[in-house]
């Protein structure tokens, strides 16, 4: 067993992961009641992509070993993914703005989990698509979500390689 699969398979690889996830929660909020920047709907589907995440890791860490966390993973792929495909959609809606280009004012979550309903104060979009109101590092915080995004997935890759290796 190689030092990346003993990681992989430990409870500090999945702790990682969803700390990682809550502390891009965490800034979200910090950029929304801190530095007052008002979320877009995008933004807010990035958040329960994020939020993904950090289940994934939550679920991981429950096992780590056994078959849970093929399901772990499968969740990380799927959020990163999606979050990713968001990220990208945003970024172009943000960089060629156009009146045809737009995104709705309320986020279309599903009856049965209507969370700007139950969490209004994480998931109400108060923002619009088209504003770009922070970066660092001449990178705005859509291009700094689709590295994010890119890292979670290219990590789920790492971890899951040597699971398909040939045992020598």
């Amino acid at each position: 067993m190689t030092g990346l699969t003993r990681f992989a398979q430990s409870r500090l690889a999945w702790y990682l992961l969803g700390g990682s996830a809550l502390l891009l929660e965490a800034t979200a909020l910090f950029f929304q009641y801190v530095m007052h920047l008002n979320p877009c709907v995008m933004c807010v589907y990035q958040r329960v992509a994020v939020l993904g995440i950090l289940l994934a890791g939550l679920l991981g860490s429950i096992a780590p070993k056994s078959m849970l966390r093929f399901p772990a993973y499968l969740l990380w792929i799927v959020s990163a993914g999606w979050g990713l495909m968001l990220a990208t959609e945003l970024y172009n809606i943000q960089s060629d703005p156009s009146p045809f280009a737009t995104c709705d004012f309320m986020p279309n979550f599903p009856e049965s989990l209507p969370l700007h309903d139950w969490l209004p104060q994480v998931f109400m979009p108060t923002g619009m698509c088209t504003d770009d109101v922070w970066g660092m590092l001449g990178l705005s915080m859509t291009q700094w979500m689709q590295i994010a995004f890119s890292i979670y997935l290219i990590m789920a890759v790492v971890f899951l390689l040597p699971l398909f290796r040939k045992a020598k």
